[in-house]
């Protein structure tokens, strides 16, 4: 878990994330463009409006006065740079409030971020802290933003339209002057075509060069395999990799070399004796992702033979890029996530040697440690345009071979039968946290009248 002081930031998976805000404040969420301001007031998720239009940014109550985001950062709309975290008070200040927190959670339980706000002054309202879109991937920044005019203010100052502005004592409009914090510069990750020194280690958390982003569309949250900060590592020539603290099960490799020589990635046993051949190609600057399994109890090592420099990234199964109906273009070998119903996967293959796709159908398998036995779908030689049919999601759908460039996207794509599975099963040693049921539309209308956000803000908030 990463603790966050005001103004501090750190990367999160572009996974579903469950955020409990504690304290027992009013908790809503802002959905907002580059330009620091909503679309409309669909973009404002409240207790009267609890599930955005597009289903990425959900609010459920909780036990003991938290209140609950559900964020699906893989499937946020494009147009969305930022999603504020809010909370607010209605009598009182929020120097009142008794342990006021943000905290993020993984799928499995696990924090990823938390931010204990402790220096809250007379304001009624404060952006606690943000999520937000960078190399990639997605941040959490703590952010402690207050406002001493209150949610009006708030609202206000990140383009929501209030019908009439809300005195303050002593009359006339509270001047509304709204600061947002700049995100801070980051550099860029390594790509193909670096040459690094012969030993170099990217801090956990760097951002990632392959945008772990779901299209929309796919459907469905995922909810198998550990969720953790990618590690990435750079080197040059052969190496063993060791990547320590992750739980058991599949995840994803990524890996880039640069040079013409042979290339062989393998895993490790508790011997230290070669296991699992992931790669084993003479291509020139190979590229590719592959699927590889985190034991129970050690951590996941990986023998790599590569003549040139090279880059590793290890990442959550869930960050993976899911198939959809827009056709997307691939090279190399790759993992893909299927999350809807019934659909044809057609394959366009300019490779010359074998295609092998494999399917993992996970529904009814119960052990997130280890992935069912796979099912071939292809394996031919040579330039193919194939079509194969895939059973209902979720699916890991694993290029193993392709050599080549190649597109994908699915074709007549029927709705769920069932609800897709809910995040957060219990993990040994890690607590479960109370995901409402993703088949629940929590969607409200507005009662005729009320005016949406801009009346329900005017009126002094609250219209139970």
């Amino acid at each position: 878990m990463s603790v966050l002081v005001k103004g501090g930031n750190g990367f999160v998976p572009s996974v579903p994330l469950r955020i409990a805000v504690s304290g027992g404040v009013d908790t809503m969420a802002l959905l907002l463009t580059d330009g620091g301001a909503v679309r409309g007031d669909g973009d404002v998720v409240f207790h009267a409006a609890p599930t955005h239009p597009s289903g990425t940014v959900r609010l459920t109550g909780g036990p003991g006065g938290t209140a609950w985001l559900e964020a699906d950062l893989s499937g946020v709309e494009a147009q969305i740079a930022r999603v504020l975290v809010v909370g607010s008070t209605e009598h009182g200040a929020l120097r009142d409030v008794r342990g006021l927190s943000v905290e993020a959670f993984a799928p499995d339980g696990t924090s990823v971020a938390r931010y204990d706000v402790a220096d809250a002054a007379g304001e009624t309202a404060m952006v606690l802290a943000e999520l937000y879109r960078r190399a990639g991937g997605w941040k959490f920044r703590a952010v402690g933003q207050g406002y001493v005019n209150g949610l009006v203010g708030l609202a206000t100052g990140h383009g929501v339209h209030v019908a009439e502005a809300q005195p303050r004592a002593g009359g006339g409009a509270v001047p509304v002057t709204p600061v947002v914090p700049a995100a801070p510069v980051v550099p860029a990750g390594p790509v193909p075509g670096f040459a690094p020194p012969p030993d170099v280690t990217v801090p956990v958390g760097a951002p990632a060069v392959v945008t772990p982003s779901a299209a929309a569309g796919a459907g469905g949250a995922w909810a198998y395999g550990p969720v953790f900060a990618p590690y990435t590592k750079i080197g040059r020539n052969n190496d063993v990799i060791t990547v320590n603290g992750l739980l058991p099960g599949p995840v994803v490799v990524q890996l880039d070399v640069q040079g013409d020589g042979y290339t062989a990635l393998t895993t490790l046993d508790r011997r230290n004796k070669e296991q699992d051949n992931l790669v084993n190609s003479t291509e020139d600057d190979f590229r590719g992702r592959v699927l590889a399994t985190v034991p129970a109890n050690r951590p996941l090592r990986l023998k790599l033979e590569a003549e040139g420099p090279w880059r590793v990234e290890v990442s959550p199964l869930a960050a993976a890029r899911r198939l959809t109906e827009d056709e997307a273009e691939f090279r190399g070998p790759d993992v893909l996530l299927h999350t809807g119903g019934v659909a044809d996967l057609a394959v366009h293959y300019r490779g010359d040697d074998n295609l092998i796709v494999n399917i993992y159908e996970l529904d009814g398998h119960g052990d997130p440690t280890a992935l069912p036995e796979d099912e071939n779908v292809i394996n031919e030689i040579g330039e193919r345009n194939e079509t194969v049919p895939l059973p209902e999601g979720p699916l890991v759908v694993q290029f193993e071979m392709a050599d080549g460039p190649w597109r994908a996207r699915l074709k007549r794509v029927q709705p769920l039968s069932r609800p897709m599975p809910a995040p957060g099963a219990a993990r040994e040693g890690v607590a479960p946290h109370p995901f409402a049921d993703p088949g629940k539309d929590d969607t409200v209308a507005w009662p005729p009248g009320t005016g949406g956000i801009s009346g329900w803000l005017s009126r002094g908030r609250r219209d139970r």
